[in-house]
């Protein structure tokens, strides 16, 4: 593959985020001419380039050499499109590290579980001693990865991302599963589908779901497969056991994991089988498995004081988000699952809780400003006033082998900045037992 020529060349960066931040800064050191473009009207930025705000200039646009455009910024926009029908090449942040990059790429996308299946694949490499270096769509902006050594790059990818990508080459890369999303943006799930199988374009090693047939690739064969689904070929999931199985064989105890919840043994699956295709040794995969416990605030085990497993799901900040986690932890329950809910309701309509709370939840303990109206659809209840009163309540009530688990159901602010500053307040309220 020629490698892009940027010199000398009038390159204009539309979109101020991180990503279009990074790319200014990645085409200076390349001696690009570049002109920094941005919708909003007020920006403070310590640039050394010159900077547009407001409408998007057509003239300037369509006089560029080069576009480079940030996932943010639609494809569609009129006077992107304008400057496409006069001949200006565009492109995103991720076609511009494909263009320069000469190391392995893990690529991975998906409508959903992308970041943790690239936090997990990243463990795993770090486990065999590989130096890995993660982004993309999570964290370090791609270009700035460039700056560094490794021996591989696992990159989370997004739709917005994929659109703008056509050269890159990832040596193993996976769809994990597509339900419609960003509808708004692609107009329909067909076309948000071909974007996505995009990554498989130019793919050195293929890995799938079994179980999500628009994921799979076209007209060409995965070299792996993953799935909750019985098989006697690559990852798959034994129910009765709980044990993920590697063609067909016991593979990994669910137990000896801090993840829970059938959907992360599919992201344990998925990420072991990149790791595995990639060259991994299995011990790494298991390793790197066993000591990855979650992103924060998302079903995020913080301890396992007492042989209680502690679950920090704050992020679950509507009613869906708690059922999913609740269905979610239903084949890890051993012993009793204690619920900690409650917050800002947002005028959700908690109703719709009431069978899942009752067949479920052994023990509801509420706090917050609508507390009291999901407390009233479970009969053994507890209402406190703070997180930490809330997690003393939770450890008289639990003994080995239960469950206890933020998961609010509703939003922070009524008691605090953030759904992060919750979660935290939890954690550390649970760390505080063991003191």
């Amino acid at each position: 593959m020629k490698t892009l020529t940027v010199a000398n060349k009038s390159i204009v960066v539309v979109g101020m985020g991180l990503t279009g931040l990074s790319c200014v800064r990645y085409l200076l050191t390349k001696g690009a001419k570049v002109i920094a473009m941005d919708s909003r009207s007020a920006l403070t930025l310590n640039l050394e380039v010159p900077l547009f705000l407001g409408e998007l200039d057509t003239g300037t646009l369509s006089q560029a050499d080069l576009i480079v455009l940030s996932p943010g910024v639609d494809l569609n926009t009129p006077a992107i499109q304008q400057a496409i029908e006069s001949g200006v090449r565009v492109m995103g942040d991720i076609e511009l590290f494909a263009q320069f990059n000469t190391f392995p790429v893990i690529a991975i996308t998906g409508s959903n579980g992308k970041s943790t299946v690239t936090h997990l694949v990243t463990e795993m490499c770090k486990a065999a001693g590989k130096k890995v270096l993660m982004g993309g769509n999570i964290g370090v902006p791609a270009l700035d990865l460039l700056e560094q050594s490794a021996d591989v790059i696992v990159l989370e990818l997004s739709s917005f991302q994929l659109e703008t990508t056509y050269s890159l080459r990832p040596l193993v890369a996976t769809v994990l599963n597509i339900t419609a999303d960003h509808l708004d943006r692609h107009g329909d799930l067909a076309s948000y589908q071909q974007i996505k199988l995009r990554v498989y374009n130019h793919c050195g090693f293929i890995v799938c779901n079994r179980d999500d047939n628009l994921s799979h690739p076209v007209n060409t064969k995965a070299t792996m497969s993953y799935g909750l689904s019985q098989s006697n070929t690559g990852f798959s999931w034994d129910n009765n056991k709980a044990c993920i199985l590697l063609d067909g064989k016991t593979f990994l105890d669910s137990k000896s994991c801090l993840l829970v919840g059938a959907h992360n043994m599919l992201n344990i699956q998925a990420a072991a089988a990149l790791a595995k295709v990639f060259g991994i040794d299995d011990d790494s995969i298991r390793q790197g498995a066993q000591q990855f416990g979650g992103l924060p605030h998302r079903c995020q085990t913080v301890s396992m004081f007492n042989h209680v497993r502690w679950i920090n799901d704050s992020k679950a900040t509507n009613v869906g988000a708690t059922l999913a986690a609740i269905h979610g932890m239903a084949s890890h329950i051993k012993g009793k699952l204690i619920l900690i809910a409650g917050g800002e309701g947002k005028g959700a309509d908690f109703s719709v809780m009431a069978e899942c709370l009752t067949q479920s939840v052994d023990l509801l303990i509420t706090l917050g400003k609508d507390g009291d109206k999901i407390a009233c659809l479970h009969p053994n209840n507890v209402t406190v006033q703070t997180i930490q009163e809330a997690v003393l309540v939770a450890a008289e009530h639990s003994k080995a082998g239960d469950i206890v688990m933020l998961s609010p159901a509703c939003a922070s602010l009524d008691m605090f900045v953030s759904y992060q500053q919750r979660g935290d307040c939890f954690a550390q309220a649970v760390q505080a037992l063991a003191a």
